[in-house]
């Protein structure tokens, strides 16, 4: 077997390494692939190997993908650009007949949420290129809300638009785990796995577990989204940022990202990280 991770370099690709490691896989079976060249030093040092891979320089693919069979494709960051992106790295995993995983966004093919337009392409894209593939719509991650966590515990206030709306998160850790399992399992060729936390939640409930682990009351406050986007102005975020942001909250507003129906715990053997828990390590470091 031999694995190429793109986006190694990434928080959530340098996970999977670890994991797929941590499960026995040899490491120079292993290929992590990214931008970094430090991070990439990083990796080298745990015995897999690793390749300068850029989503929009196809000849780092090529050089990347030779004698690949599975190519974890962890979606890109650059929001506008992904479709040409991940094209490209289909289109190299086509030219080695890999294998394809790949970290979409949660009901991408049906979702309002703004992010699931350029994932549904991509698995579009995947459905019409032969190759054996699986597709991990990944929910929202934890981490996304270290700030929001950090400011509540030490300012007392969480600022949110996302009204009454659940958050079915999961931590980086728990999708890696996920990851790992399919890219070493043929189980799972060919399906598209809805992925979150077993325990949604929403920020009355954020709230209170940050007041609890901090030992300070913690207040919410609701805004609509046109008051939130100029309070992320104000504070400093650009128009089109700040929009970005007021827009994902509305969507959690929506109930887009409520969803949970415990594949995630299935898959990695184990229930998801608590909300409690990740709070508690977070602010003990």
């Amino acid at each position: 077997m031999s694995i190429v991770i793109t986006g190694a370099t990434g928080q959530l690709g340098r996970k999977v390494v670890e994991q797929l490691l941590a499960r026995g896989v040899e490491p120079s079976t292993i290929t992590a692939g990214g931008r970094n060249p430090q991070a990439l030093q990083e990796l080298a040092a745990t015995g897999v190997r690793t390749a300068q891979i850029d989503y929009s320089d196809p000849d780092t693919l090529e050089a990347a993908f030779s004698g690949a069979e599975q190519v974890l494709l962890i979606s890109g960051s650059e929001v506008g650009q992904r479709v040409p992106q991940h094209k490209a790295v289909i289109d190299a995993a086509r030219a080695v007949s890999a294998s394809v995983v790949y970290t979409s966004a949660p009901q991408a093919s049906t979702s309002a949420l703004i992010l699931a337009p350029e994932h549904k392409a991509t698995e579009e894209m995947l459905a019409a290129s032969g190759l054996s593939h699986t597709v991990l719509r990944n929910s929202w991650y934890t981490e996304n809300y270290d700030d929001a966590i950090r400011q509540a515990a030490a300012h007392g206030s969480i600022l949110t638009s996302t009204g009454s709306g659940k958050v079915a998160s999961a931590t980086r850790t728990d999708y890696a785990e996920a990851a790992a399992a399919v890219l070493i399992s043929a189980n799972y060729a060919g399906q598209v796995l809805e992925l979150a936390g077993d325990e949604p939640w929403d920020f009355d409930e954020l709230a209170a577990t940050v007041s609890d682990v901090a030992g300070r009351g913690v207040t919410v406050n609701q805004v609509t989204t046109a008051e939130h986007v100029e309070a992320l102005k104000g504070f400093g975020l650009e128009e089109a940022t700040a929009e970005f942001v007021a827009a994902l909250d509305a969507n959690i507003a929506e109930g887009l990202l409520a969803e949970s129906d415990g594949t995630l715990s299935r898959i990695i053997g184990r229930p998801t990280t608590p909300l409690n828990q990740y709070v508690t390590q977070l602010l003990a470091t």
